[in-house]
């Protein structure tokens, strides 16, 4: 009888034994795709998945489309490929883009990069407007250091991707560190029409830091002050070893938006060139094109102009005297 009894308690145990690993085995605690649904089998551990499932089900973010199981390309921003040639990009600027709508060769990710930067790839035609959109450079703390138009390289009333390029002249910042940011044109003004690709990148080289001189608002004209009173503003430029004539051409970009503000204003004529610059004994020679005196007139802005010049190459130790001249010519230049 005991033997009976102990025989009948094996065999329910391997009973029961088998029931557990066919059990585990099985989908029955989890979640099942039926239909593009997930049906509720059992009791699974795991919630229930945020995306559909199935071929047929409708996928709206990146997400989706890779908790349904489809590929996803490395690339950036990534995508992921669904049934029928349908694509969804990974968000790359704070959105969830449906489709590959602008795709950039030149620069990649992480690539360092240096002034001037031309910026180039492909765009969908609705990206554009009169077949342009905005650039952007960026550094980590979103102080933006460039901005451009990208052009499109084609006809760009079609839904079909149009190349474009678009260049930046920069200074590159103190972080190594920024972001390339293209941004779909929207001439509506609608949040609801923004979109933007968001690049990281990295700047290479060295950076010093040079003063350009500019009058004020206090000292740009009035009589009652010295209009040869300039105050420098700093720059901060790649390394070069021709650094003068590099502060002269931060010169003659004039104040930035950020500069006006504060009062700053320049009396140098845009479109000057330099000639030729050259710096012997402490003296530097500077010859310029006609535009450096092109409809210039009155003592004040004449010496505005002189000084803003002569203080912007004085700052180097090499340099104690500077002699200005047009077309090789310095007698009768910059009169009043």
């Amino acid at each position: 009888m005991k033997r009976t009894i102990f025989i009948v308690a094996i065999i329910f145990i391997l009973i029961l034994a088998i029931l557990i690993v066919l059990r585990s085995l099985s989908p029955e605690d989890a979640w099942i795709c039926q239909d593009g649904r997930w049906v509720k089998h059992g009791q699974p551990a795991a919630p229930q998945p945020t995306g559909g499932c199935g071929p047929k089900h409708e996928i709206n973010s990146f997400d989706d489309c890779v908790q349904a199981g489809y590929p996803v390309t490395e690339s950036y921003p990534r995508q992921c490929g669904i049934p029928e040639g349908k694509i969804v990009v990974e968000d790359a600027g704070g959105r969830q883009d449906q489709a590959g709508l602008i795709k950039v060769d030149n620069p990649q990710p992480n690539q360092a990069i240096e002034s001037p930067l031309v910026v180039s790839g492909e765009a969908r035609g609705f990206w554009y407007f009169e077949a342009s959109f905005p650039v952007k450079l960026y550094d980590n703390d979103n102080s933006e250091l460039a901005a451009g138009i990208a052009q499109a390289q084609g006809e760009w009333m079609t839904e079909n991707y149009v190349p474009f390029i678009a260049t930046l002249e920069f200074i590159a910042p103190e972080s190594n560190i920024g972001f390339l940011v293209l941004e779909k044109d929207n001439p509506s003004g609608l949040p609801e029409n923004d979109d933007e690709l968001r690049i990281p990148i990295l700047f290479k080289g060295d950076i010093i830091s040079v003063n350009v001189y500019f009058s004020t608002a206090e000292t740009g004209g009035a009589p009652a002050f010295d209009c040869s009173e300039v105050t420098g503003v700093e720059r901060r430029i790649p390394k070069t070893e021709a650094v003068g004539r590099a502060a002269l051409e931060e010169l003659f970009k004039g104040p930035t938006e950020a500069e006006q503000k504060q009062g700053y204003l320049t009396s140098v004529n845009p479109g000057i060139k330099i000639q030729e610059l050259v710096i012997e004994d402490g003296i530097a020679r500077v010859d310029f094109n006609e535009q450096l005196e092109f409809q210039v007139g009155g003592s004040c802005r004449v010496a505005a102009i002189r000084a803003q010049i002569s203080k912007t190459l004085k700052q180097f130790p090499a340099v104690s005297q500077v002699i200005i001249s047009i077309n090789s010519r310095t007698d009768d230049i910059l009169q009043p």
